[in-house]
């Protein structure tokens, strides 16, 4: 586990957790500690906030083919380091290792769909009823994502909600489940390695989703559609969601 990443993924950089807080990755297995994990905190989620709004002007202004081979190389590299991904989520997550390198081509796959349909992005038009006039319809980024995603599939649901924001141009702040952070962290290590610039974060720990956005309108970000749905990403397995 020495070179899989601990620390957060704000902006484009490894940083500690601003109080220094840290949280422990168990094997679920064995119950041994593999890892402490940077455990982000209020400031760490501003910062992530301010940094997504920041990049997103510019960011929404990249060529679609230059999205498109930002995704086609991570999808490679994810590829090339099957086994390296697979004892990663065996370890944190407890899933066989088979099971775990099937996960890895499945997550590579996102990234390969959405490397296509990158640059298949169009819009629309045609005659409105009373036939004199005409509408046009245009796809825009609708701007920064915030992405959960659960404990039980922690790189394929990365992948998932990751490709369709880069592909359409959407900085993102992911934030993984804390049972299973060290996936995502390694994910965020091969986007930076295929060359996707700052314009996203990783934030790993035991806050919620509502107390991520809770700064979210003094980062001038009022996220519309944050995907709250995902609630095994912050739910203890086998507690019940109320």
């Amino acid at each position: 586990m020495t070179d899989t990443p601990t620390q957060l993924f704000i902006g484009g950089a490894w940083v500690d957790a601003a109080d220094g807080a840290t949280l422990p990755v168990d094997d679920p297995a064995t119950g041994e500690i593999i890892a402490h994990v940077a455990d982000a905190g209020p400031k760490d989620a501003r910062l992530a906030e301010e940094a997504a709004v920041r990049a997103q002007e510019e960011w929404a202004r990249t060529a679609p083919r230059a999205r498109s081979e930002i995704l086609r190389r991570a999808y490679e590299i994810i590829l090339e380091r099957t086994d390296e991904l697979a004892h990663v989520m065996t370890s944190e997550m407890g899933k066989p290792l088979a099971e775990a390198r099937g996960e890895v081509a499945y997550a590579a796959e996102f990234f390969r769909w959405f490397s296509e349909e990158a640059v298949r992005i169009d819009g629309g038009g045609g005659v409105l009823p009373d036939g004199r006039n005409r509408m046009l319809l245009s796809r825009r980024p609708v701007g920064p994502c915030l992405l959960i995603t659960p404990w039980n599939f922690p790189l394929a649901m990365g992948t998932r909600k990751i490709g369709p924001a880069i592909a359409a141009g959407c900085t993102m702040i992911l934030k993984p489940a804390p049972q299973t952070p060290l996936s995502s962290l390694a994910l965020a290590a091969i986007l930076k390695e295929a060359g996707l610039p700052a314009v996203g974060s990783v934030i790993c720990g035991a806050m919620t989703p509502e107390q991520v956005t809770a700064n979210a309108a003094a980062a001038e970000w009022i996220p519309d559609t944050a995907d709250l749905a995902a609630l095994d990403a912050i739910v203890t397995p086998g507690e019940r969601v109320v």
